[in-house]
């Protein structure tokens, strides 16, 4: 008896509690009806070892097994580079290729400048501390995360209305309202901005240095649409006296 089949005694419990077919048991007299039974149960045995012999045909991988095949993968893969350095030195080149080098009238063109970046060849109006102070909240509040890909876009776009050190301060810290805004799968649009003097509670204006309150209202369209205020305090210098630029801002 091939290995694994079931043994006589395990036969004799599996035919005595053997169900069988409605047509064999209605089969006339006792004789007919043995018989009947006899080749029925032929059959499932027959049906039985040849399962049995198919399982143990297509035995299944053990987990060490197949433990064992990923590992070997996986060291192909990473040996390939040794084995082969030519080979993997040709796919960084195709690699490295595959862009093309723009031309030089490309790279000098005005158009290949990034969307997040101010236009070089439109110098920003620093004239009044109110102009600058709308511009640069305007720009540093409207936000279209699937374009921008992070918070930083909106501070490059804002730039030129600020000084550098407050440009640098704002892309070396997170930003809350970003991540509210791609939580809710929102675009923002700043629609107006006004700034007006700055309340008493914060110091005089100055000939180098002013205090100005910009309230700008902004739409999110998202996954839900809605409006809402934001009421920013700026602090605007003049100290080379080439023009005002935010220098500090309360209220973010």
């Amino acid at each position: 008896m091939p290995k694994n089949d079931p043994s006589p005694e395990e036969w004799r419990k599996l035919l005595s509690s053997m169900p069988y077919p409605e047509e064999v048991k209605k089969t006339k007299g006792r004789r007919d009806r043995r018989e009947a039974k006899r080749e029925h149960r032929e059959a499932v045995r027959r049906r039985t070892t040849e399962y049995l012999r198919e399982e143990r045909r297509r035995d299944p991988i053990r987990p060490t097994g197949a433990l064992i095949i990923v590992a070997v993968i996986l060291g192909l893969g990473l040996g390939a580079r040794f084995l082969w350095p030519d080979e993997h030195q040709r796919n960084i080149h195709a690699t490295a290729t595959a862009s093309p080098t723009p031309r030089a009238d490309e790279t000098t063109s005005p158009t290949s400048t990034p969307s997040t970046s101010p236009s070089s060849s439109t110098a920003a109006d620093l004239s009044t501390p109110e102009h600058v102070a709308e511009e640069a909240v305007r720009l540093y509040l409207t936000r279209n995360p699937p374009k921008d890909h992070d918070y930083k876009a909106s501070i490059l776009r804002a730039a030129p209305y600020m000084t550098p050190a407050l440009t640098e301060n704002l892309g070396s810290h997170t930003d809350p309202a970003w991540a509210k805004l791609v939580s809710r799968g929102g675009i923002a649009t700043v629609r107006t901005v006004k700034a007006a003097p700055a309340g008493n509670d914060l110091p005089a204006d100055t000939p180098l240095r002013v205090w100005r309150k910009a309230t700008a209202q902004v739409e999110v369209e998202g996954y839900e649409k809605y409006s809402e205020t934001t009421v920013l305090q700026v602090e605007l210098t003049n100290g080379s006296g080439e023009g005002w630029r935010i220098s500090r801002i309360l209220g973010l």
